[in-house]
């Protein structure tokens, strides 16, 4: 190989290594105050990944320009060096695209305000995830804020861009929710797919939902969409379970889209259609929570979205996927997977504890006592307000008013807790 190539390529390796050396720990870099930061978890398993991607980096190019200086990079042409080279630099963009993914969660940390409405968001959605029966190692769960109407999550324990395994559930929360108990809906919809994937429930279902294909009740096909839909299926049931009758609600208000993509049946999506998605969950509170507010709810939906003007074909299908609605509510409500122990989803999620009447017998005696709200389990309070908000108790305004000072309270006891643990160590 030609010096001059050789010398090239070796400019640019070094460059490599300084940029990885210039990649600070957050905690060097950016500025927040206590009660905005990370749960102490999830800040120490980020960081212990980003130092390992960086360690990985120096090695791979220091391995190069070994190569490169030795026998073996004296021997090889040009093109095998570039080649080589390029392998580097991929495995170097890689890591970046991993230090971006954190670097939004991180970032509005410092921002005013929002920092800690996300350290409470931490908080409550950490709570959402914890059940009674400890079935699972919980994983540390982070919020951030981002455009459009729809949350996601980037679960824990799953493949990250250009390898590893990601450390921490990230949530991201559409800004346009904020703040208000839809929040509430959102969040704790993408904390079931992290809790799904802790159970296992989708693949525990999935031979029950194909088995009913091939002799339940109901046309087959039928069953094969809601096998097609059950990971998201299986995540609003987690949010009905969690915070009640908010989580339909903060549907309705995802889905309330133009007409023509709320009857949408798209083959490759994930989702069942927006409009049958409504009418499910209001199956699901059926049983769950018996109360008329379900029928009210579904009869708005129905007026909102009314079947007349649909394809014949398509009617036909909507009317059969409602048909089996109270089958698959009671699917849901009524599995056992083997992870829980024997217990229904029903059991394990403790629903009676959020009863309408409970959560409206709570939201009265906290009006009386408000430090009980305040001393109270996240989820169970996010469940009372959105009973509260569904049952004309509480204005949107004070119900914003309410969420940031719980958010503002959540983050405070959870950063001064992790103070007292650390003098305590």
């Amino acid at each position: 190989m030609r010096p001059y190539a050789a010398w090239l390529l070796a400019q640019e390796a070094r460059s490599l290594l300084n940029r990885v050396d210039r990649m600070q720990p957050f905690v060097l870099v950016e500025p927040m105050v206590p009660a905005a930061a990370l749960p102490d978890a999830a800040q120490s398993a980020i960081e212990r990944h980003l130092t390992l991607g960086r360690r990985t980096l120096r090695t791979l190019v220091r391995q190069f320009l070994a190569w490169l200086q030795g026998p073996g990079g004296r021997r090889a042409t040009a093109a095998q060096a570039q080649r080589r080279f390029t392998f580097v630099r991929l495995q170097f963009n890689a890591a970046l695209t991993q230090f971006d993914l954190f670097i939004d969660v991180v970032t509005q940390r410092s921002e005013h305000g929002n920092g800690i409405w996300l350290a409470g968001l931490d908080v409550a959605s950490a709570d959402a995830l914890r059940l009674p029966g400890r079935y699972f190692e919980a994983p540390p769960l982070v919020c951030y804020l981002d455009r459009g109407p729809g949350a996601a999550i980037r679960r824990a324990r799953t493949r990250l861009p250009g390898g590893g395994e990601n450390p921490v559930a990230i949530i991201r929360v559409p800004r346009e929710r904020m703040i208000g108990s839809s929040i509430a809906s959102s969040l704790v919809h993408e904390v079931g797919h992290q809790g799904a994937a802790l159970l296992d429930l989708v693949a525990s279902l999935r031979p029950v939902l194909q088995a009913l294909q091939h002799g339940g009740s109901g046309p087959p096909h039928v069953w094969r969409l809601w096998e097609r839909w059950v990971s998201e299926v299986v995540a609003d049931f987690w949010a009905l379970a969690r915070v009640g009758v908010v989580a339909t609600l903060g549907l309705i208000g995802v889905l309330s889209l133009p007409r023509v993509f709320v009857f949408r049946l798209n083959g490759d999506d994930p989702h069942p259609v927006p409009w049958l998605r409504v009418k499910l969950s209001c199956a699901l509170g059926r049983l769950l929570y018996p109360h008329p507010q379900w029928t009210r709810i579904e009869r708005t939906w129905d007026a909102y979205y009314p079947l007349d003007g649909l394809p014949g074909a398509d009617r036909r299908l909507m009317g059969e996927l409602t048909a089996s609605l109270p089958a698959m509510a009671g699917l849901l409500a009524n599995h056992r997977p083997r992870t829980l122990r024997g217990a229904s989803l029903a059991e394990a999620m403790v629903v009676r504890e959020r009863q309408p009447a409970v959560l409206a017998r709570l939201f009265r005696w906290w009006h009386a006592a408000p430090q009980r709200m305040y001393d109270s389990a996240p989820s169970l309070v996010l469940a009372v307000i959105g009973q509260a908000r569904a049952d004309g108790l509480l204005a949107p305004e004070d119900e914003s008013v309410l969420l940031e000072r719980l958010l503002t309270q959540w983050a405070m006891r959870s950063a001064l807790g992790a103070r007292a643990r650390e003098m305590a160590a």
